[in-house]
């Protein structure tokens, strides 16, 4: 199946669209330029939506039914209100926009952004836990634990939008279809706070250190901190905290800081324009110094230049 592709410059078409696929829901917008553009790839209960709002549109939506994801590229949507909380989202930030069973209303302020939907009842399926009551897998927070879970998620529905679903022989196959909507699910699993998570934080093998270490590490991508500082995050000595990343990660602490670090230059090189960023300049931002080494480890994780990376951007 091709992808659907949705072109407007009529509120009242767009707002019997957006009724069809996704809820019934009203919009509005005091712009006599109202153009819309919504390309969808879908099949079966998931879909990967692109849209592309030129104007500012306010919308008041019924609940959704299924699991709701919104990654925005420009501009932004504001005044987000579902479930008594009220946020602004803006380029880069990955949400689920709202619970399944929870009404919304906001607006979209010239906006170009995704939304990728799938059936709530996945998450209970792939999170394979046993759960009291046959209580159903719910999300707990609306944004990524971290930026690293949230870009490899951000990866995944591109992948899916952009290369899989639109596939012929992909949509042609009920088995590839299924572990396609199974890899996505894992991934929000794996990307926002859920239950299934908390039933199984009693049985992860990492020790709490390990899991504090990484949590430090994360929220301080962007500062200078060493290993005596994320020991000291984690409650124990340098000593113990090398054991234990070389025993549960493989790794020692500050090659996984490097590591984590090395993805958000890739992450800046990706987005960046070349006509005005520079390697040295991103590289710095990220506390590599030295050009030389930065590029070798660079090379070696990514299988590229970074100069490469920035080009292709």
């Amino acid at each position: 199946m091709e992808p659907l592709l949705f072109e407007s410059q009529d509120l009242g078409k767009t707002e019997e669209f957006l009724n069809r696929a996704y809820t019934k829901m009203q919009i509005g917008g005091g712009a006599s330029d109202v153009r819309t553009r919504i390309s969808r790839a879908t099949a079966e209960s998931l879909s990967v939506d692109r849209l592309e709002i030129c104007f500012e549109m306010s919308y008041d939506a019924d609940p959704l039914g299924k699991i709701c994801l919104c990654e925005v590229y420009s501009g932004s949507i504001v005044d987000h209100t579902t479930g008594g909380r009220r946020e602004d989202f803006h380029p880069g930030d990955l949400v689920s926009f709202a619970p399944p069973d929870r009404p919304m209303a906001g607006k979209v302020r010239r906006s170009t952004y995704s939304i990728t939907m799938f059936d709530p009842a996945l998450l209970t399926r792939v999170a394979g836990v046993s759960r009291k009551g046959n209580a159903p897998v719910r999300l707990l927070e609306h944004r990524p634990h971290s930026r690293q879970a949230a870009r490899q998620l951000s990866r995944t529905i591109a992948y899916l939008g952009d290369h899989a679903l639109p596939d012929p022989v992909v949509q042609a196959s009920p088995l590839v279809l299924a572990s396609l909507a199974q890899l996505l699910a894992s991934s929000v699993l794996a990307t926002f706070p859920n239950t299934a998570m908390t039933d199984r934080e009693g049985r992860d093998a990492r020790p709490a250190s390990i899991r504090r270490a990484l949590a430090y590490m994360e929220s301080n991508l962007d500062q200078a901190i060493g290993v005596a500082d994320i020991a000291a995050a984690a409650g124990v000595t340098v000593r113990a905290l090398q054991t234990a990343f070389q025993r549960h990660l493989g790794t020692t602490p500050l090659a996984h800081l490097r590591r984590l670090r090395l993805a958000e230059v890739r992450a800046e090189l990706l987005a960046a324009d070349p006509s005005v960023s520079t390697v040295v300049g991103i590289a710095a931002r990220w506390g590599f110094h030295h050009h030389g080494r930065m590029t070798a480890a660079y090379r070696e994780l990514y299988g590229e230049l970074p100069s490469t990376t920035l080009a292709r951007s």
